[in-house]
């Protein structure tokens, strides 16, 4: 019987580079986003032996921008998946967008090729919120480009948001929200800004800005995303109560609007869950294809070299790609399993733990699980252990607990 197999594939180009992002993207000419094309193809190509053991159940196009990509490239990369994998009738496709990146034309092609499921990375619904970010689009370009995708059929629609954003107030990030609501998506990943290191931002707010410079900085965007010197400061970063109240409020007005929070940071209406993230959260083998994708196969994890020229010139030559593979021991695939899982709502099974691993959740945590409950913050069902609210909010406390 042959096991599920979910695949990612990485499209790292983009318009910009965003002040916060520190994923493996950048903007590049067209010429090198052919050429990546064909060694993408080149490589799915090598899967065929793989591919005879596995279905495919999910597919996620994700960037940089994948929507950056023609049409007809993306008909190129989906012939090669059809001919190589055996992809299940009802396989969920996402692909990551930028507003303002899609045309109608480019929608319509999208579909066509099989994908079901588009991902728009929004942001803030405010204008000076996006150019802050460094965001190509404005809220009218998302508009516009929201509605292309309703028009060309798309009837299962994420949109990504960023709180916490310097200069952002509670009252405004609760205007993106209910603004956001409006417009009715199928589901809303709602992430808290993170300073990482590498980044505009992390230069600015990261733990190496001088503290007597109070958030201030010379630098800012500008129109072209380039650093510039304004003399202008830069605005603070909302402090912590705000940020804990605009997780609050994330929670409320989306569960008041029928959505269903069914992980830290996702929430979906009824059936709309991103089938391929909860695939990653209950450790379903997952293939990465293109320059820097990870893997999961047979417990075995591994990633693809991260420079992209590399990876092109190596055109599809899996040993020229493939970095150093690690092999996850009992202990580490445990520990993972309860990672995950308990960032989910419904948390982990324990029929499928004891399928798994062949012992009882209970005989590998006791101690551990009579503590986290006594304090509150893990609850205990019948097949299930799950996060309490207040352990949600105390979860990396919470996840800590279950290294063995």
């Amino acid at each position: 019987m042959k096991r599920e197999l979910e695949l990612y594939i990485h499209i790292p180009f983009c318009m910009k580079k965003c002040a916060y992002c520190d994923f493996l993207s950048g903007p590049a000419p067209r010429e090198t986003i052919d050429r990546y094309v064909t060694a993408l193809v080149a490589e799915i190509r090598q899967y065929q032996k793989l591919a005879e053991n596995y279905r495919v159940t999910t597919i996620f196009f994700g960037g940089g921008t994948p929507s950056i990509l023609s049409g007809g490239r993306m008909k190129e990369i989906f012939d090669a998946l059809r001919d190589v994998f055996e992809i299940q009738a009802d396989a969920e496709i996402t692909m990551e967008a930028n507003p303002g990146t899609v045309t109608k034309e480019n929608l319509q092609a999208y579909r066509a090729c099989g994908i079901n499921r588009i991902s728009f990375g929004l942001q803030s619904v405010d204008d000076k919120e996006l150019k802050l970010l460094g965001r190509v689009h404005t809220m009218r370009q998302f508009e516009e480009s929201y509605d292309l995708a309703r028009k060309a059929g798309f009837q299962n629609i994420n949109i990504d948001l960023i709180s916490a954003i310097p200069g952002q107030t509670v009252e405004s990030w609760e205007h993106t929200l209910d603004t956001v609501i409006r417009m009715n998506p199928e589901h809303i990943s709602a992430y808290s800004l993170i300073i990482e290191e590498g980044t505009l931002f992390y230069e600015i707010y990261g733990e190496n800005a001088k503290e007597e410079q109070d958030n201030q900085c010379e630098k800012c965007l500008a129109d072209d995303g380039k650093q510039m010197d304004t003399g202008k400061n830069f605005p603070k970063l909302p402090d912590e109560e705000a940020e804990r109240r605009m997780y609050e409020l994330t929670a409320e007005k989306l569960e008041a609007a029928g959505y269903l929070q069914y992980e830290v940071s996702n929430y979906a209406k009824p059936g709309y869950a991103c089938r391929h993230n909860k695939g990653y959260w209950q450790r379903v083998e997952y293939l990465g294809i293109g320059t820097g994708a990870a893997s999961l196969i047979e417990n075995e994890r591994y990633q693809h070299i991260s420079d992209t020229d590399l990876y092109i010139r190596a055109n599809g030559r899996l040993d020229q790609i493939e970095e150093e593979k690690e092999t996850l021991d009992w202990n580490a695939q445990v520990e993972e399993t309860m990672f995950l899982g308990l960032r989910m709502k419904e948390g982990v099974n324990k029929q499928k733990f004891r399928e798994r691993y062949h012992r009882e959740i209970q005989e590998v945590y006791r101690e551990v699980l009579e503590k986290l409950k006594e304090e509150g913050l893990l609850r205990e069902e019948e097949e299930r252990i799950c996060l309490t609210k207040r352990g949600n909010d105390l979860s990396n406390y919470v996840l800590a607990q279950f290294l063995l």
